[in-house]
């Protein structure tokens, strides 16, 4: 009965690492493909840098609103 159970442990550990192992056989570094990749990334990262410009512009307004919304609260004081 022991034996059968390190059996069976034995099998599922042989199946687990081949479900492992098996995906990394399967991948390819065909050319095609590292250059679909590059160019995903390099896409990727001029997106990035366009929503950090983006954000920066929006930041910007958000000061100058706020400054604007600062002075009309001081003009409105002292007009009281």
């Amino acid at each position: 009965m022991r034996t059968l159970k390190l059996l069976a442990l034995a099998a599922l550990l042989a199946a687990g690492v081949n479900s492992i192992l098996a995906p990394a056989q399967a991948q390819s570094d065909d050319v095609a493909d590292i250059k679909a990749a590059a160019d995903a990334i390099s896409t990727m990262q001029d997106q990035q840098k366009t929503i950090a410009d983006n954000q920066a512009k929006i930041d910007s307004k958000i000061a100058d609103i706020a400054e604007n919304v600062r002075e009309a609260r001081l003009f409105a004081a002292r007009a009281r």
